[in-house]
Parts: C-alpha cells; sequence; structure tokens
C-alpha cells in the first residue's frame, strides 16, 4: 500500500573506484509501517568500525577507512559531479566531515546533460570495511532546500558479482528538500526494488526541521531483521515476511556510503528557493556488533548448571524459552547486545504480551524495540526486564528439563541467578 508520506525515491548509481556498475532503482514505494516504538536504545555494543572525524579543518577524511567517488549520475538525473579532493569533502577541525554542495564547475565538469552545475561529494567504505549485521549509525545535520537529498546507506559488498538490485541495499537515512520535518528508511532487493522498495518515513514532532539540528540515524541489523531508528525512537521494523515470499538478500557483508545529491527524479531540481552552498555535517560513523549473528554467543547456565533453551530449536513467535541440558545447540547460543535485547536464532528473549505480573512466561519473539525485550545483566547474576523490575526466575525452582522460564519478583533465590557467556 502507497502513502504519499513514504519515499519515492531513486537508488543512487555507484561509481566505484573499484569498477562496480552503476546502480538505478527508479522510484520507491513503501509498505505499510509498524506503529512507531518510542524505546531508546542503550549504548551500543562493542565498536568494530569508527570515525569521528577528528583533525584539522580542512583535512581530507582518512584514506584508510573511505573512498572517494567520482562522476555523475545519469540514472537518478542527479545535477551535481562527484568531486575527489577537498574541496566538496573535509573536516571541519570541530570534530566533522562535512560535505559540500555547490553550484560551480572549476573543473570544466561534463554531466548526463551537458556541463555541470553543481558539484559534491560521495564516499563509501567499498575494500576499506564491510560488516554482517549489527548498529549502524551516524550523528549528523542535514542540509535544507529544494533539490537537495542527502543519504546515509549500504549496499551488498557482492554488487560486482551479481549486480543491483540482488545485492541489496539498506538505506538508513535519507531526506529530499521538499520533507524538511521527514526522513525515510527503506530496504531494496529483487523483485522490490525500485517502485517497489519497502520502507517507510519519520517525521519530527510539531514541524521541526532535521536541517535545525543534530540528529541520530541509525539500524540495528541482525539475521532476518532491520529495525531502523531516529535518536533512539524505533520507526519501523521489516522481516522476510513484508517481501510476500521475494528473496531476502540481507544476511552478507555490505559497505557504508554517505553522499549529498543536488536533483533527480525524487527531489526535484533545485529551484530559486534554494540556497547553495548547502553542507552534510556528520560528527560520528559507527558500527558496532551485533547480538544476533548465526553462530554467534554462548550459552546461559542457570539451575543445576542447565542451559536457558529455545524449545526445539524452533524461531516461531511465542516459542517457549526453558529449561535445559546443555549440548551446544544454536537454541542455546545467546548473546546481550548493547541495546538491551538476548537473542538466540535471530530473535529476541521476550515477556508475553509485555507483561509484568508475577509468572508471566518469557518466549521467543521477533525483535521489536519494546520494553517486553530489554534485559539488564547485572554483576548479582540476575537477569532483569527493567519494565517489570522482575527476574527471569525458573517456574517453580525445578531443575527438570523443559520446565519453562518466567518473570517473578527478585528474590536471590538459586533459580533466579544465571552466568551469561558473552
Amino acid at each position: 500500500m502507497s502513502s504519499p508520506r513514504l519515499p519515492r525515491r531513486l537508488v543512487l548509481s555507484l561509481v566505484m573506484v573499484l569498477g562496480l556498475a552503476s546502480l538505478s532503482t527508479g522510484l520507491a514505494q513503501s509498505a505499510p509501517a509498524p506503529a512507531a516504538d518510542t524505546t531508546v536504545a542503550a549504548a551500543p555494543a562493542a565498536v568494530t568500525f569508527s570515525d569521528e572525524f577528528n583533525g584539522p579543518a580542512g583535512s581530507a577524511v582518512d584514506g584508510g577507512k573511505w573512498q572517494t567517488e567520482t562522476g555523475d549520475n545519469v540514472n537518478n538525473h542527479e545535477r551535481q559531479y562527484y568531486t575527489a579532493g577537498r574541496n566538496n569533502a573535509a573536516l571541519d577541525g570541530q570534530g566533522n566531515l562535512v560535505i559540500t554542495a555547490r553550484k560551480e564547475n572549476p573543473g570544466n565538469y561534463q554531466c548526463w546533460y551537458g556541463r555541470c552545475e553543481y558539484t559534491s561529494a560521495r564516499l563509501n567504505t567499498s575494500g576499506k570495511f564491510t560488516t554482517t549485521y549489527g548498529r549502524v549509525e551516524a550523528r549528523m545535520k542535514i542540509p535544507r532546500g529544494q533539490g537537495i537529498w542527502p543519504a546515509f546507506w549500504m549496499l551488498g559488498n557482492d554488487i560486482g558479482q551479481v549486480g543491483w538490485p540482488a545485492s541489496g541495499e539498506i538505506d538508513i537515512m535519507e531526506n529530499v528538500g521538499f520533507e524538511p520535518s521527514t526522513v525515510h528508511g527503506t530496504l531494496h532487493g529483487p523483485g522490490y526494488s525500485g517502485s517497489g522498495g519497502i520502507g517507510a518515513g519519520y517525521t519530527l514532532p510539531g514541524g521541526q526541521a532535521f536541517a535545525d539540528a543534530f540528529h541520530t540515524f541509525a539500524v540495528d541489523w541482525s539475521p532476518n531483521a532491520v529495525t531502523w531508528s531516529v535518536d533512539g525512537t524505533v520507526y519501523q521494523r521489516r522481516t522476510p515476511s513484508d517481501l510476500g515470499g521475494k528473496q531476502w538478500v540481507f544476511d552478507k557483508p555490505f559497505f557504508i556510503i554517505l553522499n549529498l545529491a543536488v536533483g533527480g527524479y525524487w527531489p526535484g531540481d533545485p529551484d530559486g528557493s534554494t540556497v547553495l552552498p548547502q553542507q552534510l555535517l556528520v560528527d560520528y560513523v559507527r558500527v558496532s556488533s551485533d547480538s544476533g549473528q548465526p553462530g554467534g554467543g554462548g550459552p546461559i547456565t542457570g539451575l543445576a548448571g542447565k542451559c536457558v533453551d529455545v524449545a526445539g530449536g524452533a524461531v516461531a513467535n511465542g516459542t517457549a524459552v526453558q529449561l535445559y541440558d546443555c549440548n551446544g545447540t544454536a537454541a542455546q547460543r545467546w548473546t546481550v547486545g548493547g541495546d538491551g535485547t538476548i537473542r538466540a536464532l535471530g530473535k529476541c528473549l521476550d515477556v508475553a504480551s509485555g507483561g509484568t505480573a508475577d509468572g508471566t512466561a518469557v518466549q521467543l519473539w521477533d525483535c521489536n524495540g519494546s520494553a517486553a525485550q530489554q534485559w539488564a545483566t547485572p554483576a548479582a547474576r540476575d537477569i532483569v526486564n527493567p519494565q517489570a523490575n522482575k527476574c527471569l526466575d525458573v517456574s517453580g525452582g525445578s531443575s527438570a528439563n523443559s520446565s519453562r522460564l518466567q518473570i517473578w519478583t527478585c528474590t536471590g533465590a538459586a533459580n533466579q541467578k544465571w552466568t551469561v557467556t558473552r
């Protein structure tokens, strides 16, 4: 189902130093998004990539982390020419990367429409850094104006072999200037690219404009799930069930892209109201390890040395979580994420129906950012659901296999003590 508030975008062409092919997606039409959740994520887990953009004013980005693309983009009918060097991408000496779009053509650059009218910059981590799963985030202050199109996104690292859209694309944040209060997040893949892209928009309250302040844009990405947030507020989550049977292509390495486009099919071209230059300020880009990677994590052991176990190794929502003899299977490999979740088999440890009463069962469920899936693991070896202020507990204090786990008022008893392998 389409909505006039959701993305109308074209995926960008990629002119890679490594010789990757040019891309185009056409207009993206969003599927309906789940209701927004207002959970604020905790601090991230172990950082696997970080650029804080600290350095002298005017210095170039770190070439060990980023490569700079050059050229134009006929596929989207963008108007800019992406340049190398520091004229359009440089540090400001205050801890920011500044990508600047200018109305100029100092190099007599030629674009698809003739002599280029604008310059800008696009950076990517291809050949430098990829990630499979994790929290990928950037704190940015975006530009404003008709025809201005900043983006923070990712492409499958196998694009050179399988092409686009089979490579997959995760758009973490896009903004078009005619929507100053709204950003968009979208998935593109085979059979759901272009106008079939799956995504949603997030709008600031009270008519605020994203260009007025810094905001943090992130995805939390695990097997079979991508969740988008702005300033810690989750606004959509996508899983293979959203694709109508089409192929999910997001369980492999992706690289990161930052760019500032001018014009194109989706944003339209600049007009008399557009003030240039415009700048995209990036305070940082960080990637932290995710709690849902296949084969990751370890056992959580408790009463009688037995393990927290997903009954039957099933992944259906509502599958019981129980105590069972430790056996080293994936159903007993749990990871504790920096976002407060505890995950196995690509899903989250969840308090059924968000209950807070003693005896509420604990189950496996799609990760959704809710308080029912938030857990604290203090040194006292309790595992606590802060919303209920209750502890993970073995029902009846029984050490028998298949004893169901639940939440209960914390008592310090042995059936509430756990050893988490991180």
